[in-house]
């Protein structure tokens, strides 16, 4: 129970930090705003490692590899999820984010040849039909926002399939830090073609709030894995939605489409129960066979 309220305290800090970026209406380049943020974030996560003794710099060529793989995918992540959360609604762009336990499943299955029974695969195609009911294409909710919300569910994907790669001698905090340096490089070499500009008090608070909401939320991750059963504290993660749900609409004065609410419903729904068939899938691959008796 701790951890599923570690959980929930983890997504409302990142949903609370997404409502944090979105309140500064794209005033700022995006550069300057990853930089920023990066160098505070990268910073208490150095720290934290160190606490807890999870920084580890000997590595294996193919986990460096790895990596600096899922950096890259984290720094294309932020990019395309921030361009597409200062254009589009919170809850909208929170809600195709749930997908991500379907895609991740289903890139397994086509990159890696994980098996994936027709019970799941049901329930990415359902899924898949949810996120249609979020984006509606070929209508005019559907803009170049949607498309950068669609890739940073992509990239999100390709980063969490290469981080069940690498090797579990690799402590999750030291693929966290070296994640978050390697996004902090991307914007500022990003940002040497863009002009910064001064930071107004309100800015700078809602830049301050956005970095200590994202470190609090990686505080709360970290400890999750700590005292936690995974299986049984993942489904918590979908209560980002509903506080996307509620800043949406009290900070910005938006309220989903009606379609849009059923595709979330729809995307929850067959969210949770990919990861709660895989986690008895593991159960029943971890339980030992026992001899017939004569």
């Amino acid at each position: 129970m701790r951890g599923a309220l570690l959980m929930c305290c983890a997504m409302a800090l990142f949903t609370f930090g997404d409502a944090s970026i979105k309140a500064t209406g794209g005033v700022l380049p995006l550069s300057q705003l990853l930089v920023i943020r990066g160098i505070l974030a990268s910073t208490a996560l150095i720290l934290m490692a160190w606490y807890f003794r999870g920084l580890r710099l000997h590595l294996s060529a193919k986990d460096w590899a790895l990596v600096l793989a899922r950096g890259l995918a984290e720094a294309a992540a932020a990019y395309f999820f921030l361009t597409a959360l200062l254009a589009m609604p919170l809850a909208n762009v929170t809600a195709l984010l749930q997908m991500l336990p379907l895609t991740v499943t289903l890139g397994g299955a086509l990159v890696f040849r994980e098996p994936v029974g027709w019970r799941r695969w049901t329930a990415i195609i359902i899924g898949f039909i949810g996120m249609l009911l979020i984006v509606r294409p070929g209508t005019d909710g559907f803009t170049s926002a949607s498309v950068y919300a669609l890739c940073a569910v992509a990239a999100v994907t390709v980063r969490d399939l290469v981080t069940r790669r690498v090797s579990r001698e690799v402590p999750s905090l030291t693929v966290t830090v070296f994640s978050s340096v390697t996004v902090t490089l991307f914007a500022a070499v990003w940002s040497i073609e863009q002009e910064w500009i001064s930071m107004t008090p309100h800015l700078t608070v809602l830049v301050l709030m956005a970095t200590s909401f994202i470190i609090g939320a990686y505080v709360c991750s970290v400890m999750v894995m700590r005292v936690g059963e995974v299986s049984f504290v993942a489904p918590f993660r979908y209560t980002g939605l509903v506080w996307a749900l509620i800043l949406g609409f009290v900070v910005f004065g938006e309220w989903p489409h009606t379609l849009t609410l059923i595709g979330a419903a729809i995307i929850v729904a067959t969210g949770v129960f990919s990861l709660l068939r895989e986690a008895q899938l593991k159960r029943r691959a971890r339980k030992p066979i026992l001899p017939r008796q004569p």
